[in-house]
Order: structure tokens, then C-alpha cells, then sequence
């Protein structure tokens, strides 16, 4: 075993056996360990010594885990802090999660949490022994404000475990911001599994998840790792977790929190460490006010929130992601050179507001690539909706804040010019439109369009 003796990790808790448990783990990985049986002494050995990881129990004889968590954010920042919880105490967890502890462990401590635990802790970025680094295969492109912020807060998260739902509208960039959080992470080098929640078949969805065991049910004909399974020490990351049924929210809450899985078929359990990130473009406040969503669940994947601005909020950016959508399209083509945009074309594109956002863009260009003459892309080539909105303006998608009258008139204009330009290709308008043929699908029915 490689030798983490110059990695140092405190333990705080009161209970004697449970110090005694801790170091014992801790020092056979090869950490060096030192415990605190109070929130004051350990406040004292934060003062006078160097450590790269802590580990504190919730309740403490002068005190709680909050306390110690709220001076190592204070004081010590770059110290992963994690917390171990009475069974079952999911809100104490949360919370202290919320204020910055990279993760959580319930009584009675699981050795195997525990290890797991500690092996993430150790490869943050930060910490000697490290070999997590952004692999660079994903970039967030755009020199605005709030692609910099956003940016700031993606590289933050990727040094917690507390899972994080994503928010923003379609094609927006959902997805790359998860992937992200993932590649600056301590578990790059583990699996990253993303999930369409609304792709999945809704009696297959036990058995994706979770596994079964052959012969558990009719077609079972061999063992399958669900997704918890293929992601273990990696990120599963949900994408429109708003469409899971209420059913399937009741198992995933518990697979959650109780960081297990019980294959299908299966009579025991089995302990899965994964990073849940998750996202939708709908409004999942709004989903549980309506009785749609579960409300636990909404807290669990809640923990933090991240917000990806639509491209309409940065849109001095979009010149540069044109010409990196169109080297990639050109490339996947075999172009022998890209063509440019003219100064007309790209402030058209600037001056569009993108209800697709940069999946929209992308399409656009593709388009245009395909249109273009004289290795120049035109205004023509773009192709834009004739009535296209204002950068400024809102756009038609499903969002809490777009539901007025004008606005549903104007989705309603774009989609039908849309079918009429696709002879009423569902599926190319869908594409044209830069969203997908089951949004396409729902919109027309909530716009009674026949």
C-alpha cells in the first residue's frame, strides 16, 4: 500500500469505541490520525495544526458538528469536512451539507462508507497524493460574467459530495455543467452514467436502476448491474429526474439515502458509493406544490442548487461558441476549411434571442454550414424565424415565469412556421426548433395545435 502517512485527517466525536474504529481504518489506509472528543479541542487543534481531512460527529458534548464545520469554512476552506449522523437523522445531514461539509456517513459508521469516504476526500484537488484534475475533455466556453461565475461554481462543488440538482432551460448546457463537476472532481477516474428519465420505459425502470438477478422475471436471462451499480465510485447523473413516475421516486429516495441497492430478484442489499447529480428544464417547486413530485426526494437531490443561464444572458459569448460548434461540425464533416460568418450573419445570430439555447445554435449552424456558398455564411444561410425575438425578450418555453398570453401566441407563430418549412416533419421541426420530438409533442397539445 502506497503510504499516506504525510496526509493528516482529525476525528472528533465522543465516543471512545468510535475514535478508537476511525483511526484504526484511517491508519491502516496509511493516514496519519488525531481525535478530538470535543467541538473545543478540536477547534484548538484546528489552531495549532495541519490537517487535510476531519471527520465530526453531529453531537458533541459542548456542542455540534455545525460549529465545527462552520469554523473550518471560516478558517480552513480547503479542509474537506464530513459528518456522521444518527441513523435515519437525513435533515441534519442536509444541513450541514448546505454549509459546506463534503459528505456524510450514519451511524453505525459502515467501514466500507467510511474507506470510500476517505479514498474521495484524499483526491480532491488540494491534497497531496492527488490525481484529479479536469481531464479538459469538457470546456465551459464564453468570457462573460456569468459563464465566470458560473465556471467558479462548478469547480467549488466538484470538491463536495452533496448532490447538486442542475436548473436551467433546454439546451442550455445541463449536461456539460454535470460532466464538469464530474472531471473537477475527485472521482474523475471513476464512471460518469448520465440517464434520460424520461427515456426509459416505465416498467423497465426498476431493473435500469437497480439491477436484477437471472430468473427474477420473464426475459431475465442473465445478471445486470443497473446504472447505481455501473457508476459505484463514480457520478450518475439524472437528466429530467422531473419525469420519473412517483413510484420509481419512492426507490430512488431510498437507495439515496441509505447509499445501497437491492437488485431485482436479490434478497440482499448491496453498498453503492455514487455522487447523484441531477437535472430538469421544469420548475420542480412548482412539480411538488402539484403533488408530482415527492417532496423528500426534492429535498435529497436538492441540496444545492446550481442555475445555468440561458445563451440570451451571455450572448457576447456566442461568436465563440460558433466558431467552436462550427470547427466540430466541420470536422465530423471532413470540410477541407470552415467557413466564416459575415459580419451581417453574426449579428444576426447575436441580436436572436435562442429558445434552444446552444443546442439551438448548433443546429442553426449546422444548417447553415450545408446552405453556404463561397466558404461565407450568409444571413440567408441562417435561416432564422421570420417574427425571431429580441435577445431581450422572453422565450417560449415551459418556465414559471413565461406563462402570459403574448408569449404562448409567439411559441405558437415559431412552431408553426416550423412545421410549415418541414412540410409538417414533426420530427425536423422538432429539430429545427432545437428541442426535442417529445417537448414538440407536449407543446402542440398545450397549444392545441392540431
Amino acid at each position: 500500500m502506497t503510504s499516506n502517512k504525510s496526509i493528516k485527517a482529525l476525528i472528533i466525536d465522543d465516543e471512545p469505541d468510535l475514535c478508537e474504529l476511525a483511526e484504526i481504518t484511517l491508519s491502516r489506509m496509511g493516514l496519519s490520525v488525531r481525535t478530538a472528543y470535543t467541538v473545543q479541542q478540536a477547534i484548538e487543534l484546528l489552531k495549532t495544526e495541519t490537517f487535510n481531512l476531519c471527520i465530526t460527529d453531529m453531537n458533541l458534548p459542548d456542542g455540534d458538528g455545525i460549529e465545527v464545520i462552520n469554523f473550518i469554512q471560516k478558517h480552513h476552506s480547503e479542509i474537506p469536512v464530513a459528518v456522521i449522523t444518527a441513523y435515519g437523522n437525513m435533515e441534519l445531514a442536509i444541513k450541514a451539507l448546505k454549509l459546506g461539509a463534503f459528505d456524510f456517513v450514519s451511524k453505525p459508521v459502515d467501514l466500507h462508507v467510511l474507506r470510500n469516504l476517505v479514498n474521495s476526500a484524499i483526491k480532491l484537488p488540494g491534497l497531496k497524493n492527488t490525481s484529479a484534475k479536469n481531464t479538459g475533455k469538457y470546456t465551459l466556453l464564453g468570457e462573460s460574467e456569468v459563464i465566470k461565475d458560473l465556471n467558479n461554481k462548478i469547480q467549488k462543488l466538484a470538491r463536495s459530495q452533496a448532490p447538486v440538482y442542475i436548473y436551467g432551460e433546454s439546451g442550455c448546457g445541463k449536461e456539460l455543467t454535470a460532466h464538469l463537476i464530474h472531471e473537477y472532481g475527485a472521482r474523475v477516474d471513476s464512471p460518469f452514467i448520465a440517464v434520460n428519465c424520461g427515456a426509459i420505459p416505465t416498467e423497465l425502470m426498476e431493473s435500469e436502476f437497480f439491477g436484477h438477478i437471472k430468473g427474477s422475471f420473464t426475459g431475465a436471462n442473465t445478471d445486470k448491474d443497473g446504472l447505481f451499480k455501473s457508476a459505484d465510485g463514480g457520478t450518475l447523473f439524472l437528466d429530467e429526474v422531473a419525469d420519473l413516475p412517483l413510484q420509481m421516486q419512492v426507490k430512488l429516495l431510498r437507495a439515496i439515502q441509505e447509499k445501497a441497492i437491492r437488485p431485482i430478484g436479490s434478497t440482499t442489499e448491496e453498498s453503492i458509493d455514487v455522487r447523484i447529480l441531477s437535472a430538469s428544464h421544469k420548475d420542480l417547486t412548482q412539480l411538488v406544490s402539484q403533488g408530482k413530485f415527492r417532496e423528500d426526494l426534492f429535498y435529497r437531490i436538492n441540496v444545492i442548487e446550481l442555475v445555468v443561464p440561458p445563451l440570451r444572458e451571455h450572448s457576447e459569448d456566442i461568436q465563440a461558441l460558433a466558431e467552436f460548434l462550427m470547427q466540430r461540425l466541420c470536422d465530423k464533416s471532413n470540410f477541407d476549411s470552415m467557413p466564416t460568418l459575415n459580419e451581417d450573419a453574426l449579428k444576426e445570430l447575436c441580436e436572436y434571442s435562442f429558445p434552444g439555447n446552444v443546442r439551438e445554435l448548433e443546429n442553426i449552424l449546422e444548417r447553415a454550414l450545408a446552405m453556404s456558398e463561397n466558404n461565407k455564411i450568409t444571413i440567408q444561410d441562417l435561416q432564422l424565424p421570420k417574427n425571431k425575438p429580441h435577445k431581450h425578450s422572453p422565450v417560449p418555453i415551459e418556465h414559471k415565469n413565461l406563462n402570459t398570453m403574448e408569449l404562448a401566441t409567439q411559441e405558437k407563430d415559431s412552431i408553426l412556421q416550423a412545421l410549415e418549412q418541414t412540410r409538417w416533419n414533426k420530427t425536423a421541426a422538432a429539430k429545427l426548433l432545437g428541442i426535442t420530438l417529445r417537448q414538440l409533442r407536449y407543446r402542440l397539445e398545450k397549444l392545441d395545435i392540431d
